[in-house]
């Protein structure tokens, strides 16, 4: 952060986080006075242990409620639409969403809609709307995207075939966020491990951006010293409650930051892989984040060194280069150890598509927050060798 520079910090959300978190819904309700609630849910859940408990908590409550389910994994403008029409029809007073980065996703875009109207399209960018969307309450069911206190959400245009991010740092978040080791405990390992480590990206590249500040230091290298400590254990076991509250709680301190500083190279690669492949965003994310923290190593290898302490690494008596390139190799070894694929081959992209991808990442125009400044060329040449 420069001396002259003016930076801000701030999360809107309330977080309540714990066991049995959840069970404060209807006290939530209660206080703001809503008897209806349309609720989205990931397709996944309907048979799960939370949404049972859920429903039979606002049923006791007698709060009426609409479920809406058919969320997929990348939202699109379409299925933010026909959410819409159902939230409308019932009248739904606030939102509850129970799922991950997708559902909640979605939920933003209809409470945005809900109060402001128009197309989705029309709040494409940064602070486009000017109406408070209906309230949010989001309860993550991975521990990954934190689009639960983020403020954006991300919505596929069909028509044009791109992933269009609306920001607003004071309104997109969620009023409340229910972090609960029970919504996380049925959550599939591959799943885990691939939200893990969107997780640590989110931390990793707010840490490393030129935009970060001595606040969003705090809270990235607390939110990457929870997510390396207990990211293995809660892959090999989702019901570890201790590393299912860490990894909950270190993916949301990770989305507080980066709405504030922005991000870098691994998302804007891995939201161009998104548009054009059939590629979970967390998997993306994933496969090309060793590739896009070597390449950006140069740009700051102090940071890169308290990185490789965070991640295990002995850097005692060791300058900032050698220290931080240490962090490159933990970070390869903890994808491996995770079993993340090591190719973007290996997960469907094609090779005719890599200038593409390299077009659409470096018109994306994250060099605004990477830290180092990387041209279309360079992009080609990352996608070539992450191939």
């Amino acid at each position: 952060m420069a001396a002259d520079s003016i930076s801000t910090f701030s999360c809107p959300t309330q977080l309540m986080f714990g066991v049995d978190a959840h069970r404060r819904l209807p006290r939530i309700l209660a206080e703001w006075g809503f008897s209806r609630i349309f609720v989205m849910l990931d397709p996944a859940l309907g048979q799960s242990e939370i949404f049972g408990s859920i429903e039979a908590l606002l049923a006791d409550a007698a709060i009426e409620t609409s479920v809406f389910t058919e969320i997929e994994p990348e939202p699109s403008d379409t299925t933010v639409y026909a959410a819409l029409a159902r939230c409308r029809a019932q009248g739904g007073q606030a939102i509850l969403a129970i799922g991950g980065g997708s559902t909640i996703d979605v939920a933003k875009a209809v409470g945005i809609l809900m109060t402001n109207g128009g197309e989705i399209a029309d709040y494409e960018g940064t602070e486009k709307f000017a109406k408070r969307p209906l309230p949010l309450i989001a309860l993550p069911t991975t521990a990954g995207t934190g689009s639960e206190v983020s403020g954006a959400c991300v919505i596929t245009d069909s028509a044009r075939g791109v992933k269009m991010a609306i920001r607003h740092a004071a309104f997109s978040p969620a009023q409340v966020a229910i972090l609960d080791p029970l919504a996380v405990s049925s959550m599939p390992a591959h799943v885990a491990a691939h939200s893990g480590i969107d997780a640590f990206v989110h931390a990793f590249e707010s840490y490393v951006s030129k935009h970060a500040n001595p606040f969003s230091d705090a809270v990235n290298l607390h939110a990457m010293m929870l997510i390396a400590g207990s990211i293995r254990q809660f892959v090999a076991n989702r019901k570890n409650v201790s590393a299912a509250l860490d990894m909950l709680s270190g993916s949301s301190m990770a989305a507080m930051s980066f709405g504030v500083t922005g991000l870098g190279n691994v998302h804007c690669m891995a939201m161009a892989v998104g548009a054009m492949f059939p590629v979970p965003h967390g998997l993306a994310n994933a496969v090309c984040l060793p590739y896009a923290a070597e390449f950006n190593f140069i740009a700051n290898p102090a940071r890169y060194a308290r990185v490789a302490a965070i991640l295990g690494a002995n850097v005692t008596g060791m300058s900032d280069v050698a220290a931080g390139r240490l962090a490159i190799e933990a970070i390869r070894n903890l994808c491996s150890d995770l079993g993340i694929p090591a190719r973007l081959r290996d997960v469907g992209v094609t090779q005719d598509q890599i200038g593409e991808l390299a077009r659409r990442s470096f018109a994306a125009d994250y060099n605004r927050w990477n830290p180092r400044h990387t041209s279309e060329k360079e992009f080609v040449a990352l996608f070539q060798g992450a191939f």
